[in-house]
């Protein structure tokens, strides 16, 4: 089968073996594959990530002199089951799944693997049990973006969000706009999103966000407590007398970036007693000064991927229209492009997801 391939930290064209699909698995077509930011950072920092895989216990465990096909976000058509299997799902039935295998060697990963090449290949094997039908006519295209914005919805359900909570979202890539979507959804305002691109601030808006800033204009920190504070006054909290007013609600920042020195720059910027949440995927080594999140009783929260049961949720909000994800999809390419793809993703104001269709030229 054609697929792009990651090769000596380089992505390539060429012909693989057509993966067989094992006991309780199944053979799918890649319908569209989104490409997502990580592997752009799997693509530079492939050593880091192993090397953190391993130390976490991660299945993401690659051999990087070995042929890697990523894609991870993807729907897909079954084309023929394994042994051991039900075969519930009729032959070109479109399908979402977790990129997961299990099998008796237990959980997998696909797309981060030399043995199981992900969406970036014009075939893929999964596992059955974990196969999702798409459901009420939705397009191709927008159940692609199940995975992505099942990150969103994870990190927000993380979050555990009370009534007087208001958000702060930092980064406003893919990522950052999977978060606005989420808390829209779950009814959260005001929703303020700071971002330097004036292409993702307007995606902001279009996903949900109430607010943006530029933080070269104004600090996202200054405009989030000039949004938070309580419109009915006589909900808000007494302040002791050294304490300025007005009131502000409680803070939950949501960092969405995933470069160094990003999370040491919320924890200085933001209130006392805030909640932090990581969703941005650093592969660098980074640094933090404790004393600054011990000063202010700041509570951190890393994140990563979804439960199943909020994968099949997102599949669901895209299926009934309750997350239009439509403005995050900026681009296509088969397999050819995918390299291009990378370079052009590095530019904020010229795309925000492109999905890979491996069977179109």
């Amino acid at each position: 089968m054609r697929a792009a391939i990651m090769r000596d930290k380089r992505l390539v064209v060429d012909n693989i073996p057509t993966p067989a699909p094992g006991a309780g698995e199944v053979l799918v077509k890649t319908l569209a594959c989104g490409i997502c930011g990580s592997d752009l950072h799997a693509l530079k920092h492939a050593e880091k990530m192993v090397e953190g895989s391993r130390k976490a216990g991660a299945p993401f465990v690659m051999d990087l002199k070995r042929d890697i096909v990523m894609g991870h976000e993807f729907c897909a058509e079954v084309v023929d089951y394994g042994p051991q299997t039900q075969k519930r799902l009729k032959v070109g039935t479109r399908v979402c799944a977790m990129p997961v295998l299990i099998s008796a060697r237990g959980v997998e990963a696909v797309g981060y693997s030399n043995e199981n090449p992900g969406g970036y290949g014009e075939l893929m094997r999964l596992t059955e049990m974990l196969l999702l039908e798409v459901p009420n006519g939705l397009s191709t295209e927008r159940a692609a973006l199940t995975e992505p914005m099942a990150v969103g919805y994870h990190a927000v359900q993380k979050a555990r969000l009370g009534k007087d909570d208001a958000p702060l979202v930092i980064g406003c890539g893919p990522v950052g706009l999977a978060v606005i979507a989420a808390l829209k959804l779950n009814g959260v305002h005001p929703i303020v999103a700071a971002d330097f691109s004036p292409r993702r601030r307007d995606l902001a808006l279009q996903m949900g966000a109430d607010f943006v800033v530029d933080p070269k204009e104004k600090s996202p920190y200054a405009s989030w407590r000039e949004m938070a504070v309580y419109s009915d006054p006589s909900k808000a909290p007494m302040l002791p007398p050294w304490i300025p007013g007005p009131a502000v609600r409680p803070a939950v920042i949501f960092e969405c970036v995933g470069v160094p020195g990003v999370i040491e720059g919320i924890m200085s910027a933001a209130p006392g007693q805030a909640r932090i949440v990581v969703v941005g995927v650093c592969m660098e080594r980074d640094q933090i000064e404790p004393l600054t999140g011990i000063s202010k009783e700041l509570n951190i929260q890393f994140v990563l991927g979804y439960a199943p049961e909020e994968f099949a949720a997102t599949l669901s909000h895209l299926a009934e229209g309750q997350v239009n994800a439509d403005p995050l999809i900026t681009g296509k390419v088969g397999v050819e492009g995918v390299a291009k793809a990378f370079e052009d993703l590095a530019s904020p104001e010229t795309h925000a997801k492109i999905l890979v269709e491996p069977w179109h030229s």
